[in-house]
């Protein structure tokens, strides 16, 4: 490297990468640790620690995934799978040059503030331990990587139990009788996969989910919202949205499927072309949730019972960030006020590319953020004084529980509204540094 790296930016995927590329764009130097032996993060299939699945595609458009400053390649599907996007980040790497500034298979095991003002890396590597002083550290190493398996329920399970962080293929569903739990997007793909490999697929919901076509009239249906939300608020768009939804496909409940108890764009859409379809030919069979186990017999809260040897809990991540000092992490990493989801209130040079969950694709937004972090370095861009963070952070809260409930708030956007909020931060925080200046 040209220069001695400035910032240690922990992670190697979408955000590492996005963060590296905008921090190089400023000319700020930085080097990246990544722990496993390449870049591209969890969409490398088969990498030490990656959720990712054979079956695996994108559940965001090609078009509403990009980077803006990389295209995906118009010859593509729709919703390219897993290895195609690994090889996207990839290429990204090797077009921006981004490759030398990363020390593959680097471990962080931890960083701490220094008393003036910088921060000290420590990190484990094939050449043993390494320090590093740096001014900033960007943790851009994700929140899916941390299995969160629900609270136990009364009786006891002898089936085998899996989390959907252990699931690599169809066959390890071959002749099994499959429980399935869970509403997000993983839980959908794996019960489609065990409707054509297990002799009998269950799908277990304790709360309801709008399962949204990956196409609404002849369009990647994504596109379609996001169209609507450059002219609408998201209450409208709600209402129109889930109105389109129930026309097309029909209520949840038309599949066996509970009903939700919120309305669309109130928590992470779950795409799925083929669980419907499966259900209506009972490939799949729908089940509320579990009350108790009895062996191998499960029960269920409406009564029924049925008998299973394999359960997959697709019940979410734990998001942790053991390399950190707890206290700096308040309440927890997913309760932590960030200014603009980017910004530690009270730790300077501490900032975060991707901790957050978005009602569409992660691409963009991190490319959003990881500009404002190399500004703030190249001091191009400033933020408001502590103060005036902190009630953003506090009026961000409110609109966010408002919107999502428990479920998160601090972590919450809305990919178009918090992309077109993060352009005028960016605007903003330049007229701000010009002033300072």
């Amino acid at each position: 490297m040209a220069a001695p790296p400035r910032v240690a930016v922990i992670g190697a995927g979408a955000a590492g990468l996005a963060t590296l590329k905008a921090l190089a764009d400023a000319g700020v130097p930085a080097v990246a640790f990544e722990t496993t032996d390449t870049v591209g993060g969890l969409w490398v299939y088969g990498s030490s620690g990656s959720p990712a699945y054979r079956t695996l595609h994108l559940n965001t458009s090609k078009g509403r995934t990009q980077f803006a400053d990389h295209p995906m390649p118009a010859h593509w599907p729709d919703y390219p799978d897993h290895t195609r996007i690994a090889g996207y980040l990839a290429d990204y790497a090797d077009r921006f040059g981004l490759r030398d500034a990363v020390r593959l298979r680097h471990t962080v095991e931890w960083a701490t503030p220094r008393a003036d003002g910088g921060w000290t890396v420590h990190a484990t590597g094939p050449d043993g331990p390494l320090r590093l002083d740096v001014e900033a550290v960007v943790v851009a190493n994700g929140h899916n990587r941390a299995p969160k398996r629900p609270d136990p329920y009364p009786g006891e399970c002898t089936a085998e139990q899996i989390h959907s962080h252990d699931y690599r293929g169809p066959e390890q569903l071959t002749g099994r009788r499959v429980l399935i739990v869970g509403g997000g997007n993983s839980a959908m793909d794996i019960a489609v996969d065990a409707s054509y490999a297990a002799d009998r697929t269950l799908l277990s919901l304790r709360r309801g989910v709008w399962v949204v076509p990956k196409y609404l009239l002849g369009r990647p249906s994504d596109t379609l919202n996001g169209a609507l939300a450059r002219r609408l608020p998201w209450r409208l768009r709600q209402r129109i949205s889930q109105t389109m939804i129930t026309t097309t496909v029909g209520p949840p409940a038309r599949y066996g499927l509970p009903a939700p108890a919120h309305g669309f764009l109130q928590d992470h859409p779950t795409l799925s072309d083929g669980l419907l379809s499966r259900l209506t030919h009972g490939d799949i069979q729908a089940r509320p949730g579990i009350a108790r186990f009895a062996g191998d017999r499960v029960e269920f809260t409406d009564g029924r019972a049925d008998e299973v040897d394999l359960v997959v809990w697709c019940t979410g991540y734990r998001v942790e960030i053991p390399f950190l000092d707890p206290g700096l992490l308040g309440d927890g990493a997913d309760r932590l006020p960030l200014y603009r989801h980017v910004f530690h209130l009270d730790a300077p040079g501490l900032a975060f590319v991707g901790l957050m969950q978005s009602t569409g694709a992660a691409f963009p937004l991190v490319e959003a953020q990881a500009r404002l972090v190399a500004g703030w370095l190249a001091g191009t861009w400033t933020p408001p004084d502590r103060a005036g963070q902190a009630a953003a952070c506090r009026a961000e809260l409110r609109v966010a529980t408002a919107r999502w409930g428990q479920r998160r708030p601090h972590m919450r956007v809305d990919f178009d509204a918090y992309l077109a909020e993060l352009d005028r931060e960016l605007t903003a925080g330049r007229r701000r540094a010009e002033v300072r200046r």
